[in-house]
């Protein structure tokens, strides 16, 4: 049952991990919210700091007071999202009431496989939330009564969206092989001698290369998922000089007697209705500049039929859709709200 939210009706938000790219763009983003109210900021390193040090396009915060990112501090708030590192969201995210709205931007709790935690994050699985891509088929009705939420991996919610469509319609086999390419925001705001500029500027960088990217298993889960039986995923990311954004290139082999327009006509169906996926016009693709700062996908698909393959590319901002905006995209299910509320649909240009 959905609630009903009147006009002026609020909810306090806190954020911890404000500090760092993903926090900073959730606080952006309840800038402009109507129904929910940024209450407080927590960090870990930087308490006692004001934000505007920290974060100096967050202007309407400048002057709240970084507080610390224990449980303790972080009582009291309606809602509370957590964006931590890996492997920080669950001690805390178990302190909290059960009654909190608590939305993981990590990948504490994404993986339904206690041993896929154990291979590629290590350590104790702290168990699996409402998956937060209302895309998928069913989801939505998860997110509408949770009050624990996982939001998915950037690269996983750009090739989920990609390839779920082929995958639940049997248009190819379940043989993915994705080639993404991203900006420098999607390694933390941490410093890191390879994401200096000097480094970064005119050079474009392959990494996690072999299957060792910790998205990898994400993706397999989901797709799998879409798909009804296993599926194996050759994931290949790569390091592009731009702050942010993701550009996936997936493919996968036709299934028998798949053409162009059948695959066009499945892709319609699944997302013709979906207010944040858009499905280009033939001929026009995806770029990152497109979503830039909008909680959009860009997709475009064609056949290749010399190889025998379906081609689609998704773009992305993997701090917005990828990221923040996600959150507060759940956000907006779980209590009951339109679930476009203050999240923008429009990116910006040039």
């Amino acid at each position: 049952m959905v609630m009903q939210v009147s006009s002026g009706q609020t909810w306090t938000v806190g954020v911890t991990g404000a500090t760092g790219y993903a926090g900073g763009e959730v606080c952006r983003l309840l800038a402009g919210h109507p129904h929910l109210r940024l209450a407080g900021v927590h960090a870990n390193t930087s308490a006692g700091r004001r934000l505007g040090e920290l974060q100096p396009h967050l202007t309407p915060y400048a002057d709240m007071v970084v507080q610390p990112s224990d449980a303790a501090s972080l009582a009291g708030y309606d809602v509370v999202v957590l964006a931590l590192p890996h492997g920080e969201s669950a001690a805390i995210a178990a302190q909290l009431p059960d009654d909190v709205l608590v939305i993981d931007c990590g990948a504490d709790h994404r993986l339904n496989d206690p041993a896929a935690w154990a291979r590629w994050y290590g350590g104790e699985h702290a168990g699996h939330w409402p998956y937060g891509l209302p895309e998928l088929p069913g989801q939505r009705e998860q997110l509408a009564t949770a009050r624990r939420i996982a939001v998915p991996g950037c690269y996983p919610t750009s090739v989920t969206l990609a390839m779920a469509p082929a995958l639940d319609h049997r248009l190819v086999t379940p043989d993915i092989v994705v080639v993404a390419a991203s900006g420098t925001s999607g390694a933390g705001k941490s410093a890191k001698t390879h994401l200096l500029g000097s480094e970064v500027m005119g050079s474009a960088s392959a990494y996690g290369v072999g299957g060792v990217h910790r998205h990898t298993p994400e993706m397999v889960q989901n797709l799998s998922q879409a798909a009804g039986t296993n599926v194996t995923v050759s994931f290949t990311p790569t390091l592009v000089p731009m702050s942010r954004g993701i550009l996936a290139t997936c493919s996968a082999p036709l299934a028998p007697g798949v053409d162009a327009a059948t695959a066009r006509a499945a892709y319609a169906a699944a997302y013709d209705d979906e207010p944040f996926v858009h499905l280009l016009p033939e001929g026009q693709w995806p770029t990152t500049a497109a979503v830039l700062g909008a909680n959009t996908v860009q997709l475009q698909l064609a056949v290749d039929p010399d190889a025998g393959r379906l081609v689609v590319v998704a773009a992305v901002d993997n701090l917005t859709k990828g990221t923040a905006g996600a959150a507060l995209q759940c956000a907006n299910l779980a209590l009951g709200l339109p679930e476009t509320t203050g999240l923008p649909l429009v990116g910006v240009a040039p």
